[in-house]
C-alpha cells in the first residue's frame, strides 16, 4: 500500500518545478521567444497551473527573473570574502556585480512589474529579501573586518544594487559606453575604521 503524496506538497513541487524550467528557458531564449506552453512542457505541467501558480507568464516571469537574481547575489558574497582591504572588496564586487547573468532579466522584470500594478507586491518582495541578505552579509563582514561604512548599512545596500541596476540599465539601453564606465566601488562606503 502506497501513501499519497499530499496535495500541497505536490503544488510546491509542481509550482517549484515550473519555477525552474521558467528561469532556464528565459535566460536561453529571452521573455519574448518563451510561450506559456513551452514551459508547461518543459516542467511537466498544464498551462493553466502557470496561470494558478503566477497569475500570467508576465508574472512567471517576474519570479522566476528575481529569484534567479537572489541565487545570483550569493555569488558576491565568497568573492567579497577573499578580499583583504575595502578598496579591493569595493573594486571585486563593482566588476562582479552588474556582470551577473541574471541582472538584465531582473531589470526587465521590474520594468514590467512597473507597468502591472498586480506585480509591484512580487518585485518588492524579492528586493526586500535581496536587501535584507545583502544587508546581513554587510553587516557581518564589517564585524569580522573592523571596517566601517558612511551610512547606514541597510542603504548602503540599496544604494550599491540600485546602482549596479542602473548602470547596467543605461550600458544595455545602447547608450555608448558600458557598466564598468560607471564607478560602482565609489558608490561603497566600505572602508578601514
Amino acid at each position: 500500500m502506497s501513501i499519497a503524496e499530499p496535495a500541497r506538497a505536490r503544488g510546491r513541487r509542481t509550482r517549484a518545478r515550473i519555477l525552474q524550467c521558467a528561469a532556464e528557458l528565459f535566460a536561453a531564449q529571452g521573455h519574448s521567444a518563451v510561450s506559456v506552453a513551452a514551459i508547461a512542457r518543459a516542467a511537466q505541467a498544464y498551462p493553466h497551473q502557470i496561470t494558478y501558480y503566477f497569475g500570467s507568464k508576465d508574472g512567471l516571469f517576474v519570479h522566476a527573473s528575481l529569484s534567479t537574481l537572489l541565487r545570483d547575489a550569493v555569488r558576491l558574497e565568497p568573492i567579497g570574502l577573499r578580499q583583504r582591504g575595502p578598496g579591493a572588496f569595493r573594486n571585486a564586487l563593482a566588476r562582479t556585480a552588474p556582470a551577473l547573468p541574471s541582472v538584465p532579466a531582473a531589470i526587465q522584470a521590474m520594468s514590467i512589474s512597473r507597468v502591472r500594478p498586480e506585480l509591484q507586491p512580487v518585485a518588492q518582495s524579492y528586493l526586500a529579501v535581496l536587501f535584507r541578505r545583502a544587508e546581513h552579509y554587510l553587516v557581518e563582514l564589517l564585524a569580522r573586518r573592523g571596517w566601517v561604512v558612511d551610512r547606514p548599512p541597510s542603504v548602503e545596500v540599496r544604494t550599491f544594487w540600485s546602482a549596479v541596476l542602473g548602470a547596467r540599465l543605461i550600458a544595455d539601453s545602447g547608450y555608448g559606453g558600458r557598466s564598468a564606465d560607471v564607478d560602482l566601488a565609489g558608490v561603497m562606503t566600505v572602508r578601514e575604521r
